[in-house]
């Protein structure tokens, strides 16, 4: 590549050598003119990344509700009670005195004088009380006590869903350089009439 350039260079200066001569009345030996290659242009399609490969969490929190929910409070209980008996009174007659003779002061015509009597027999009604039911003990069930809450439940836990999120790409224009362009030279055939 230098020589090719060296060689330009020294023919570029036998041309600029020669016109200079023809200029001042000069014969041309040799004639060269430049040719210009333009650059060669290409459009080049590629994808370009535009986003990496991610990850996207969706989130759902817990959700609660309440229940109501029936809990003892008090609970059952036993105790023992003194039931007390049952009496009746009951009335019978009974004899108080046999009765017969006996001896008892009396007043007759003025005169206080000991006569012996004759006594019936004495009854009185007595009342008499009588156990029908004795005494005894009664086992007493309290029943247990209730009541009604509120509680907080779970309805629903949470949930987490991953959700993968490829990479994104696009297509991108370029222009590329296919061949730079150059500048050589090419000889020039002269005719003999123009060297006068």
């Amino acid at each position: 590549m230098f020589r090719k350039t060296a060689s330009f260079a020294i023919a570029g200066l036998t041309v600029f050598g020669t016109i200079s001569e023809t200029a001042a009345g000069g014969r041309a030996i040799e004639c060269y003119e430049p040719v210009n290659r333009p650059a060669i242009y290409d459009t080049v399609y590629e994808n370009v990344l535009v986003s990496p490969t991610g990850q996207l969490v969706d989130y759902d929190p817990p959700i609660y509700g309440t229940r109501e929910r029936v809990v003892q409070t008090v609970p059952a209980q036993a105790r023992y009670e003194i039931v007390p008996a049952i009496t009746q009174t009951v009335y019978h007659t009974v004899k108080v005195d046999n009765g017969g003779y006996a001896w008892e002061w009396r007043v007759i015509h003025g005169r206080k004088v000991l006569c012996k009597v004759w006594r019936k027999a004495r009854y009185q009604r007595v009342a008499e009380t009588v156990v029908i039911e004795p005494e005894r003990a009664r086992r007493v069930v309290i029943p247990a006590e209730y009541d009604s809450i509120a509680e907080e439940v779970l309805v629903r836990p949470e949930q987490r869903r991953i959700v993968n999120i490829p990479p994104s790409y696009q297509t991108v224009a370029r222009r590329v350089v296919v061949r730079e362009g150059s500048t050589s030279w090419r000889r020039v055939h002269i005719p003999r009439h123009c060297n006068g």
